[in-house]
């Protein structure tokens, strides 16, 4: 199957291989056409699988299509709402990509910066306007958005935003567009939260679902190291420095604890750098730039980041805290493991852990397999009523995966 099979006009498709996509993936195969012909849509996916595109090529073929009416200002008639800055700011990428051969414009607002370049861009009219909830509310609330005219909106991440505690938010910014107008809502998971939402603006909705809901990706090799909290620092250490380790990204739960994890790795002679709700967007900014051109190899982050670090070629994803909620593991992991590569997927679970490694194994609907094969391996961290799954440090034969080896150097003592 091709991009002009599924309706697309030329110069979309001419922009797409300018990109190097030549083949839709299956989320865009059966969310595409029935958005070019106008239906509302419901889609179930997980981030990674094309899903940007699946909506941003409808909605600049329609929008090229019905040119706005002469005005001296171009109005908004296209509306993203999505939870996070890095997210907001990729999908503004994705619609100067893709809409490069159109006389479409758009812009991208958030907080964290400064609004007035965000204003006069406003000012000078945009068609698609990308958006964080506060800033959009704030700017609107001073006078300075317009969203009587959308025809278009899209919800995207929407059990993010539940869980960042946006969808009061959402919910106002629905008030504030018009009757009539096509509805996208996207979502990683369907809690009841978000299903009631879809429920209160989508008008029979066409429902897309590209993977099992709560599945994590086939390709994504997926272990858990049993070790005590102190210990953790060294464990990742060691598995940096002999574990293959070309790209990571590593998952804290606290802003305090990802400041303090990249000070550690600083001592140890790894680079690192902290994404979290507390930086700077400057600083934010600057971290996934040099992540994502290789100048940096090692990324810290929380979960308010997890969902808008789209970087090909992530080899290593590591839960160095397991998260309190199970399906914010579903959305860690799925940085790696993309576009059909095969990714790497670590969690480090200590003894105050068990409960959340049971809710995760419990979500995904298969145990996790344990990697013994590493120095600081705690036992006594194991939680009780696991499923069994052979060790994977048990096996006859078997090589170190990720720390070194106990028989190879390195221990306790080595270091």
């Amino acid at each position: 199957m091709t991009f002009d099979s599924l309706g697309l006009a030329e110069p979309l498709c001419d922009a797409l291989r300018a990109c190097g996509y030549l083949t839709p993936t299956p989320i865009q195969q059966q969310a595409i056409p029935p958005l070019l012909q106008g239906r509302d849509l419901l889609g179930c996916a997980q981030t990674g699988t094309g899903k940007t595109a699946a909506f941003a090529l409808p909605v600049l073929q329609l929008l090229s299509r019905r040119p706005h009416a002469g005005r001296r200002r171009r109005p908004i008639r296209a509306l993203v709402l999505t939870p996070t800055r890095e997210l907001a700011a990729q999908i503004g990428d994705s619609f100067d990509r893709y809409g490069r051969n159109t006389d479409l414009r758009h812009h991208v607002i958030f907080g964290g910066v400064g609004q007035n370049p965000q204003v006069r861009a406003l000012n000078q009219g945009r068609d698609i306007l990308v958006a964080c909830p506060g800033r959009l509310l704030d700017l609107h609330g001073q006078g300075f958005v317009d969203l009587s005219q959308v025809e278009f909106f899209v919800l995207d991440e929407a059990d993010r935003m539940l869980d960042m505690g946006f969808i009061h938010d959402v919910r106002r910014i629905l008030r504030l567009l018009p009757a009539r107008r096509q509805n996208l809502l996207f979502s990683a998971t369907m809690p009841r939260a978000i299903v009631d939402l879809s429920a209160d603006f989508l008008v029979d909705p066409v429902h897309v679902e590209v993977t099992p809901q709560a599945t994590t990706v086939d390709k994504i090799d997926q272990t858990v190291m049993f070790v005590e909290r102190a210990d953790k620092r060294r464990l990742l250490v060691d598995i940096i420095e002999n574990g293959g380790v070309d790209r990571a990204i590593v998952f804290t739960r606290t802003k305090h604890g990802a400041n303090r994890l990249v000070q550690q790795l600083d001592r140890a002679g790894i680079e690192a750098m902290a994404i979290h709700g507390n930086k700077s967007q400057g600083a934010r900014t600057r971290a996934l730039d040099a992540f994502r051109e290789g100048r940096l190899s090692i990324l810290v982050a929380t979960d308010v980041a997890s969902r808008g670090i789209d970087v090909d070629g992530i080899s290593h994803v590591f839960n160095y805290d397991l998260p309190n909620e199970a399906e914010s593991y579903v959305h860690r992991i799925g940085r790696t493991g993309r576009a059909g590569r095969a990714g790497r997927a670590i969690a480090f679970c200590d003894h105050s852990e068990g409960a959340c490694l049971r809710d995760i194994e419990r979500l995904i609907g298969t145990p996790i397999e344990v990697d013994e094969d590493h120095a600081w391996h705690a036992a006594d961290a194991i939680p009780s009523a696991r499923p069994a799954r052979p060790a994977r440090g048990g096996r006859v034969g078997g090589r170190s995966r990720g720390g070194r080896s106990r028989n190879g150097g390195g221990g306790r003592g080595g270091r």
